[in-house]
């Protein structure tokens, strides 16, 4: 079945099937590679986009269920973005990219996080990344890099 959505600013088509998630149809079919399958339940935000500018687990989201108001933003499209420039920055800064899995979803989280409150407490931080799910760091560094992130942009 052909569906029509935006993706990352600009209309497209697509050609999916009614079991193809999101996240197959970005990869498969946009050669978006960013997000990425974690654990395909939901629950690690290593699959993480915008829809209509929410955060979503892309790998629980059926392509068909896409529409012509839609709209879907992937780590890829906000590239020329300037919180997400500062998102990344300070997660170099901070030391908080390791492997690097988890990065896209988590920089879309802290990225939701603070479109919505620029000044986030801790717990507020905590809260927004709780969704993500890294191996890696112990989130301290994460953390960390959301505050840097979050000061930076006084």
């Amino acid at each position: 079945m052909k569906i029509i959505f935006t993706l990352n600013g600009k209309k497209v088509e697509a050609e999916t099937t009614a079991q193809m998630t999101l996240l197959e149809l970005l990869r498969q079919n946009f050669k978006l590679t960013a997000a990425k399958e974690g654990c395909g339940k939901g629950e690690c935000g290593a699959c993480t986009v915008f829809l209509n500018g929410s955060p979503i687990n892309s790998c629980l989201k059926l392509a068909a269920t896409l529409n012509e108001n839609d709209s879907i933003t992937t780590v890829e499209g906000l590239e020329e973005d300037k919180l997400m420039q500062r998102i990344r920055q300070s997660f170099t800064d901070e030391g908080a990219v390791q492997c690097g899995f988890c990065i896209p979803g988590m920089t879309l989280a802290t990225h939701h996080l603070l479109s919505k409150n620029p000044k986030p407490s801790l717990t507020d931080i905590k809260t927004a990344l709780a969704g993500n799910i890294c191996r890696c760091t112990g989130y301290r560094k994460i953390e960390a890099a959301v505050k840097n992130a979050a000061d930076k942009g006084e």
